[in-house]
């Protein structure tokens, strides 16, 4: 069996047990402790599980792909509105527009919708929906449906992407690392936010105060390829000088 695909069962027996063994996972899976050891430290850095002695037990707040769409809205929400605010100043005069499928993303879409000078390119079928009614030109990735994150995914979504440049892109990430640059922990879903990076004139990440020196089990982008931060406070003095060194516009 891949790596990959060990790691994909594993998931899904912590999500169902909610807390698993090192031993009865090498038994399972017919592989080493050590091996075991290893796929759980590369979904605890995902931020997926925590390990224990001889275990590992599922993180309350765990797993992009293991909570429904509409359950993440919920989380930190006023802080999601308060970035969205935040974010209407850099989209101001902006005709094109890339947009992840993230509930921070949906936030600042939601008060956009009635531009009616505005293109939207977006994975997230929720836009879609949010969308339907608005004044703005709406364009569909197309792809295959991901029902938990209302998102559109694969190689049609990949190559639809390809065929556009925007103005901006609106994104969002799990977290942040000073050395890794910003981090994602769904495989298919940073994908697509890369090629929406490349294809954009100017990115901005929208990210709450938490996602900052968190880490998360995919890289996303190097802050190199990031022109603003929208937060809903203030950094450590730390992260403000790194950003700036970085030529990082921080908003928040």
């Amino acid at each position: 069996m891949a790596a990959k695909d060990r790691l994909d069962l594993i998931k899904q027996l912590v999500m169902n047990e909610k807390k698993v063994l090192v031993a009865n996972l090498s038994a399972h899976f017919e592989v080493t402790e050590e091996t075991i050891r290893r796929d759980l430290e590369k979904l605890e850095n995902e931020g997926f599980l925590t390990r224990t002695y001889g275990g590992a037990v599922l993180n309350s707040e765990s797993g992009f792909e293991g909570i429904h769409f509409y359950k993440r809205t919920t989380t930190n929400h006023e802080a999601k509105q308060a970035i969205a605010v935040k974010a209407m100043e850099l989209i101001k005069n902006k005709v094109t527009i890339a947009a992840d499928s993230s509930s921070t993303v949906m936030e600042a879409l939601k008060l956009i919708k009635g531009n009616n000078e505005l293109t939207i390119l977006t994975n997230s079928t929720e836009a879609l929906r949010e969308l339907s009614q608005s004044d703005m030109t709406v364009v569909s990735t197309g792809g295959i449906l991901n029902k938990s994150a209302l998102s559109l995914q694969g190689a049609i979504t990949k190559a639809t992407i390809k065929n556009y440049i925007f103005d901006v892109v609106l994104l969002s990430c799990k977290g942040l690392n000073r050395d890794k640059g910003a981090l994602d922990s769904n495989e298919a879903e940073a994908e697509l936010k890369r090629e929406m990076l490349k294809q954009s004139n100017e990115v901005v990440l929208l990210i709450d105060h938490s996602k900052f020196d968190k880490t998360a089990f995919l890289k996303l982008s190097d802050f190199e390829h990031i022109d603003y931060i929208v937060t809903d406070a203030k950094p450590s003095d730390v992260w403000i000088e790194f950003l700036k060194s970085k030529n990082v516009k921080l908003i928040f």
